[in-house]
């Protein structure tokens, strides 16, 4: 089993959105889990151009480090989405990141998988960041298990303190995992969503027969 936390603060290892991560993954490595924390600004990561190359063939015209990071959430069991509040939404790292899984959530590449999202804040927003973060998870057809979002008002120490619910939100992902885990709301939420993208796997066949005889061994097709 393993647990694969991204991370979108521009701190890196000063931010205190990565010890809050941190701790859901120990929690999980409690749980029996192997776990690994990636910050996304030690990797190249272009914006997105809405050229639609990917949807054909599944290769970025951009030559950077978002295949491999990709690969590494498909060879993950559950993944972790952790940012701070930057103006009520995630970091500007973390969206352009976002942008990018077009072709893994059109195509359904992480399905199947389960996650869970957190956040932290100065004041406010926490929620909603947790909320938005593993409605993305939802669009890449992973189920969450939940989250946890922190409101610091500039005390460190604030973090220190939710330090038992982070580890028990990290086995909580490691137990559905392990045994399974159902929530017909985000269920039903991404049948809806693969139902839509179908369209597009039909449409795209003779460019990616692999991905289209997946969605048919699968029913999705």
């Amino acid at each position: 089993m393993k647990i694969l936390a991204i991370h979108g603060s521009p701190r890196t290892i000063q931010s205190t959105t990565r010890i809050l991560a941190n701790y859901v993954l120990e929690g999980a490595a409690e749980a029996g889990a192997g776990t690994e924390m990636i910050d996304l600004c030690d990797f190249r990561i272009t914006p997105c151009t809405a050229c639609d190359a990917c949807t054909l063939n599944g290769i970025c015209v951009n030559d950077d480090d978002v295949p491999a990071l990709v690969e590494r959430m498909k060879e993950a069991d559950g993944i972790i989405f952790a940012s701070p509040v930057y103006i009520d939404n995630v970091s500007g790292q973390m969206k352009i990141f976002f942008d990018r899984l077009a072709d893994a959530i059109h195509y359904q590449l992480l399905a199947g998988k389960y996650g869970c999202s957190v956040a932290t804040t100065h004041t406010s927003g926490g929620d909603e960041v947790v909320a938005y973060q593993n409605h993305v998870l939802n669009y890449l057809g992973v189920v969450s298990v939940g989250g946890i979002s922190v409101a610091t008002g500039g005390d460190s120490m604030a973090i220190d303190a939710r330090e038992a619910e982070a580890r028990a939100l990290g086995k909580k992902l490691a137990g559905a995992i392990a045994d399974g885990f159902s929530d017909k709301k985000q269920e039903e939420e991404i049948t809806g969503n693969r139902e839509f993208f179908k369209d597009l796997v039909v449409e795209n066949k003779d460019f990616r027969t692999d991905e289209y005889k997946r969605w048919v061994k699968r029913g999705w097709i």
